[in-house]
C-alpha cells in the first residue's frame, strides 16, 4: 500500500507543477480520494491524507479529471500487489489466487474451482462454490458446510445378523410370521403360505423344517407348530424357519397332489418357465430353501400306508450322514432320494437334507407327532441352536437295505404284524381274504428284518406294496450283496421308481424325471415262497374281531 501512495503523490504533484508552469497561476486546493475515483478489482485504496498544492485557475477540473481517468485505466490492468485487499463486493477473476494471508471481503464469492491458499482463513458465512476443494489444514469458519464422516460400525461376531427373507427383515432376538406366494398366479386363487421365522440373538446355523409338501400329510404340520413355538428367540443361537403347509392347495382339498394332479415333490428345484408344479417348486426353492444351512423335510406314508418314525438320508454324503447322527435315537434308512424330491435338490446344491417319515396320511397320530418333536429337538440341540439337557434313549438301528413285500393276489388285507416288529424269514405278515371265494392267502416274510412300513388294512390288488422290511447290514454289504443263490437279488436299496412307498421315493408313471433316477431291482415275493408261480392258497377261517 505504501508504494501505491507514493506513486499517486508523484503523479499528482507532476500534474500540479505542469499546470502552474503553463498558466503561471497558483491556487491552493485540497485534493482527497473523493476527487479521484480509482477502481481496482483486487485492491482497496486506503484513506489518504489531503494533499495541498497549487492548481491552475483556468481549467483545473478538466485536466485533473483527464489525468485521473488515465490513472484509473492504468490501475485496472495493474497486477495485484501482495497484501492488498479487494474492495467490498468486487468480484475475483476466475483462476486468480489470493495472496497468502489475504482476507476476501465479506459476501464475496470465489470463482468456481479456485483454491484458497493453505492456511488462509475463510470469512464466516462466506459461500463456497459447490465442488471447490479446500486446502488441507485450512481452518473452516463456524457455520460453513462440512462433510460428515460416518463412524465405522463394529460388528460383534458373536451376535446373530438380521435375517433377510421374503422381502422382510427379522431382527436378532425376534420372531415373525412371513408369507410366501408364487409370483404369477390368478388373484384370489392361490393363498399365501405362512412361513414361521425365529431368529436368535447369538450367531448360529439356520435350520429349515418343511411339512405338507403333500397336502394330505398332517403329522408334519403339528410337528412344525410345536417345535417352532417352543423355540425362544431370546435364548437360541441361529435361526429356525418352519413352513407347516407347503402345498396349501392340496391341503385345502385333503389331497396329496396339486390341482393339476402333479406331485410337487417330483419337480424340485423347479423351472421358472416350466409347468405349474415346476414353477411352484422353483419359487419355493429359491426364495426359502436357499436360505437354509440344514433342511428337514417331514412326510408320512402315502396311499393308506404308514411308516415307523425314521430318517431317510443319503449316508454316502458325509455332511448328510453327520446331520443324521445328530437326530438322536431313530431308525435311519439309507436312501439317495429320487430325482425331483426336495431333499435331493437341496443336497445337490450343498445343503445337508434328510426326510423324517412318521405315520400315515389324513390322520393326526399322537405317537408319530411326539416322536417327530423329540427327534427335531435333539437335532436343534446337537447343532447348538438350543441348549437342553440330553436324555438317554434306546439306540435304533441303521438300515442300509430294505425291501417291499408285494401282494401277489388281490383281496382284503388283515395284517398280523405291527410297525417296529422284528420278523424272521417265513413269518406271517398278513392275510389276504377273497370275499367271493372265502379263501385267504398268507403273506410271508421272505427274509429276516424289521417292519418299518406297512399298508393299512384295506382292499389290495395284485402288485400292491404291503410291507416294508428293513434289513440289518453294513454299508459295505449294501454296496456288495452276497453272491450266493439264496440271497441273490434280495438286498436292495428302496426302489426309486416304486409307487406308493412313501414320501420321497415315489414316482408317477407320467413323470419324465422318473427315468433319470437309478433303476434298482425290486423283486416281488409271493405269498408262499415254496410255489412262486402258483402261490399256495389255503382255506381257513376268516379273522374276526376276536381273533385278529
Amino acid at each position: 500500500m505504501g508504494v501505491l501512495k507514493v506513486i499517486r503523490m508523484i503523479f499528482l504533484t507532476g500534474l500540479i507543477a505542469a499546470a502552474q508552469i503553463a498558466v503561471g497561476q497558483t491556487a491552493t486546493e485540497t485534493v482527497t480520494k473523493a476527487d479521484i475515483e480509482v477502481d481496482v478489482s483486487t485492491d482497496a485504496i486506503v484513506d489518504a491524507e489531503p494533499i495541498v498544492g497549487p492548481l491552475p485557475s483556468d481549467k483545473p477540473a478538466a485536466e485533473v479529471n483527464t489525468a485521473a481517468s488515465k490513472f484509473s485505466a492504468a490501475k485496472e490492468v495493474a497486477p495485484t500487489l501482495e497484501g492488498s485487499l479487494p474492495a467490498e463486493g468486487s468480484p475475483i477473476a476466475e483462476g486468480s489466487l489470493p495472496a497468502e494471508g489475504s482476507l476476501p471481503a465479506e459476501g464475496s464469492l470465489p470463482a468456481e474451482g479456485s483454491l484458497p491458499a493453505e492456511g488462509s482463513p475463510i470469512a464466516e458465512g462466506s459461500p463456497i462454490a459447490e465442488g471447490s476443494p479446500i486446502a488441507e489444514g485450512a481452518p473452516i469458519a463456524e457455520g460453513a458446510p462440512q462433510t460428515v464422516v460416518k463412524p465405522v460400525e463394529v460388528v460383534d461376531p458373536t451376535l446373530q445378523p438380521t435375517l433377510k427373507l421374503l422381502g422382510a427383515k427379522v431382527k436378532p432376538g425376534t420372531s415373525d410370521i412371513l408369507t410366501w406366494e408364487m409370483e404369477s398366479s390368478f388373484q384370489d386363487v392361490s393363498a399365501p403360505v405362512s412361513v414361521l421365522v425365529v431368529n436368535g440373538k447369538k450367531v448360529g446355523p439356520t435350520v429349515c423344517i418343511t411339512a405338507a409338501v403333500h397336502g394330505d400329510e398332517l403329522n408334519g404340520i403339528e410337528i412344525v407348530r410345536r417345535v417352532v413355538y417352543e423355540t425362544d428367540p431370546e435364548t437360541i443361537s441361529g435361526a429356525v424357519i418352519g413352513v407347516p403347509i407347503v402345498n396349501l392347495e392340496g391341503f385345502k382339498r385333503a389331497n396329496r397332489y396339486l390341482p393339476d394332479r402333479r406331485d410337487l415333490n417330483r419337480y424340485f428345484p423347479g423351472q421358472e418357465r416350466g409347468s405349474y408344479a415346476s414353477r411352484i417348486a422353483y419359487s419355493f426353492f429359491n426364495r426359502v430353501i436357499k436360505h437354509c444351512d440344514y433342511l428337514v423335510d417331514l412326510h408320512t406314508g402315502s396311499m393308506s400306508r404308514t411308516n415307523l418314525p425314521q430318517i431317510r438320508a443319503n449316508l454316502s454324503d458325509p455332511n448328510v450322514a453327520s446331520l443324521a447322527e445328530k437326530m438322536g435315537s431313530i431308525v435311519v434308512l439309507q436312501s439317495r432320494g429320487g430325482s425331483g424330491t426336495l431333499r435331493r435338490a437341496a443336497t445337490d446344491i450343498g445343503i445337508p437334507a434328510v426326510t423324517l417319515e412318521a405315520g400315515g396320511p389324513n390322520n393326526l397320530q399322537k405317537e408319530a407327532v411326539e416322536q417327530g418333536v423329540v427327534t427335531l429337538t435333539s437335532t436343534l440341540n446337537s447343532l447348538g441352536i438350543i441348549s437342553k439337557g440330553r436324555w438317554k434313549r434306546n439306540a435304533e438301528p441303521t438300515f442300509y437295505r430294505s425291501k417291499w413285500v408285494r401282494a401277489r393276489q388281490g383281496g382284503i388285507l388283515f395284517s398280523k404284524v405291527e410297525l417296529g416288529d422284528n420278523v424272521k424269514q417265513g413269518s406271517v405278515l398278513g392275510l389276504l381274504s377273497n370275499p367271493i371265494t372265502n379263501k385267504t392267502n398268507e403273506i410271508l416274510s421272505p427274509l429276516e428284518g424289521r417292519v418299518i412300513g406297512m399298508a393299512l388294512n384295506q382292499v389290495m390288488y395284485p402288485g400292491f406294496a404291503a410291507y416294508h422290511i428293513g434289513l440289518k447290514s453294513s454299508m459295505v454289504e449294501a454296496a456288495h450283496p452276497e453272491d450266493d443263490e439264496a440271497n441273490e437279488g434280495l438286498f436292495f436299496e428302496l426302489d426309486e421308481r416304486d409307487h406308493g412307498l412313501g414320501d420321497d421315493n415315489e414316482f408317477e408313471i407320467d413323470n419324465p424325471s422318473a427315468s433319470e433316477g437309478e433303476v434298482l431291482q425290486d423283486e416281488d415275493y409271493p405269498a408262499s415262497p415254496q410255489q412262486e408261480d402258483k402261490p399256495e392258497i389255503r382255506e381257513m377261517e376268516l379273522p374276526t374281531a376276536g381273533n385278529m
